[in-house]
């Protein structure tokens, strides 16, 4: 089933590396994620993908940028969606 979580943003974890592979300059990776963030507090962030790997990609990329506090959903797509009951949204 395709879609995602309601309320969910994205950010491509290969967005956090430099050509080299490495991590981006801690500064380049906080300056992305507040304008990516805008006024959510970072300890009101829960990161997900599809079944909780990647996500955690973009967790580290955030402690790097000094915007501690954020959260790991593992179950992720793959449990969210399982669940009939729970919302999902598309596009």
């Amino acid at each position: 089933m395709g879609g995602r979580i309601p309320g969910s943003l994205n950010r491509f974890y290969r967005d956090n590396l430099d050509a080299s592979g490495c991590f981006k300059p801690a500064a380049d990776l906080h300056q992305a994620y507040t304008a990516l963030l805008g006024r959510t507090p970072p300890d009101a962030v829960v990161h997900s993908c599809g079944s909780g790997v990647s996500a955690c990609h973009n967790l580290l990329a955030m402690e790097i940028a000094g915007l501690s506090g954020s959260r790991l959903y593992p179950g992720s797509w793959s449990e969210w969606c399982s669940d009939p009951g729970r919302p999902t949204a598309k596009g």
